[in-house]
C-alpha cells in the first residue's frame, strides 16, 4: 500500500490552527482512515467507549498530488496519536516559515513508510513529514500502528456508515462560549447530564444530586428538521414542566450523558465552526452535536469539511 500527497496551505492552516487542537482535546489516539476522495480522522468508533468524534475532510480541502494505492480499493487506515501529529505538523510549520523559500516554500510532503528504528529488528510503519528548504530537507517520522486488515477496514466503514444518522429535530446553539461556561460549573456538581431537545426550539440542560438541581434552557432556537409551535398555556409555566409536558407529547426527547463527555465535546469549538446544531438520535441512542463550516465570507455550507460528535447514552432516555 502506498499514500502520499502535499498539504496545501490551507489544509496546513485547517490542520495546524483548527482541526488538531480540537481532535487532541478529544482523546490520545485516533484513527486516521484514508480513501480516493477523503481523509477521515475518527474516534472511538471501533471500541464503543466514550465520545465519537468523526472529522471528515474532502481530499482536495487538504492536499495537492494525492496518491494513495492499496489492494483494499485504496483504502489505508491506522492508528495515530493525535498529539504527535499535531506536534509534527506544528514543527514542519514552523521550519517551512522559517527556512522555505522559492516555489518550495510552504509545501509539506506527507507519506507512508516502512523504516527500521534503532535497537528493532523489524521496519515499523511511519507518517513522514518532509520540509524542503532551499538548501536542506527536515525529514519528521510520526509512528502509526499496522495499517488494518480489510476485516477491519470493513468494521470501521461500517461503523462510519452507522454514524452518519442525523436526529429528526436538530435545534442550533448560537452561543458556545455561554453552554461551556455554564457546563464547567456544573462539572462542580454531579456526573450526569440530563438533555432535552423539544421540536419548539428548546433546549433544556439538567443536573440534579440529592441537595442541588441546577439547570439552563436555551428557548425559541433555530430548529432544522421536524419541528412544532410550542402550545399557549405552556409560556408560564417552568422550564421542566415545559420540558416534562413536551415529552409527554412526543414533541420532545429527553437523554443522559455524562457531564465530561458534554464538556470533552465542546473541544470542537477550536476548530471554529460556524453554526452548532444538537439532536437526539431515534429511540434516544445517542445525542449528536453537528458543526457546520460556512465557504469564507459566505453563508454557504463548505461541504468539503464535515465534523460531527455522538455522546452515549447513559440513560435509555425517554421520548
Amino acid at each position: 500500500m502506498k499514500f502520499k500527497a502535499f498539504l496545501t496551505e490551507h489544509g496546513v492552516n485547517l490542520l495546524e490552527r483548527r482541526f488538531l487542537p480540537a481532535l487532541d482535546k478529544m482523546g490520545k489516539i485516533c484513527h486516521l482512515f484514508l480513501t480516493r476522495d477523503h481523509a477521515i480522522f475518527l474516534h472511538n468508533l471501533l471500541n464503543g467507549d466514550g465520545v465519537q468524534c468523526i472529522a471528515q475532510f474532502r481530499n482536495e480541502a487538504l492536499f495537492d498530488d494525492y496518491r494513495i494505492s492499496s489492494q483494499n480499493e485504496d483504502r489505508i487506515a491506522f492508528a495515530i496519536d493525535v498529539s504527535l501529529l499535531f506536534r509534527a505538523v506544528r514543527s514542519s510549520v514552523s521550519i517551512c516559515t522559517e527556512f522555505g523559500n522559492g516555489p518550495s516554500a510552504n509545501r509539506l510532503q506527507i507519506k507512508l513508510v516502512k523504516k527500521l528504528p534503532l535497537n528493532c529488528t523489524q521496519p515499523m510503519p511511519f507518517l513522514t513529514f518532509e520540509t524542503k528548504g532551499y538548501k536542506s530537507a527536515v525529514i519528521q517520522d510520526v509512528p502509526i500502528s499496522k495499517p488494518l486488515s480489510r476485516a477491519q477496514v470493513l468494521e470501521l466503514q461500517t461503523a462510519l456508515e452507522l454514524a452518519q444518522d442525523i436526529p429528526q429535530t436538530l435545534v442550533q446553539v448560537p452561543d458556545l462560549n455561554q453552554l461551556q461556561n455554564f457546563v464547567e460549573r456544573m462539572k462542580q456538581v454531579g456526573d450526569l447530564l440530563n438533555v432535552s431537545i423539544s421540536k419548539y426550539g428548546d433546549l433544556h440542560v439538567q443536573i440534579s444530586t440529592t441537595l442541588i438541581t441546577l439547570g439552563a434552557e436555551f428557548r425559541k432556537l433555530l430548529v432544522i428538521g421536524e419541528h412544532a409551535e410550542a402550545p399557549s398555556d405552556d409560556r408560564n409555566q417552568s422550564a421542566q414542566t415545559r420540558s416534562e409536558r413536551a415529552i409527554s407529547r412526543g414533541d420532545a426527547q429527553r437523554v443522559q450523558v455524562s457531564v465530561k463527555h458534554f464538556s470533552r465535546s465542546l473541544h470542537c469549538h477550536l476548530a471554529k465552526p460556524d453554526c452548532t446544531f444538537y439532536g437526539i438520535a431515534p429511540q434516544g441512542s445517542c445525542l449528536t452535536v453537528i458543526f457546520q463550516f460556512f465557504i469564507p465570507g459566505t453563508h454557504q455550507t463548505d461541504k468539503s469539511i464535515s465534523l460531527h460528535c455522538r455522546l452515549p447514552v447513559l440513560d435509555p432516555g425517554s421520548s
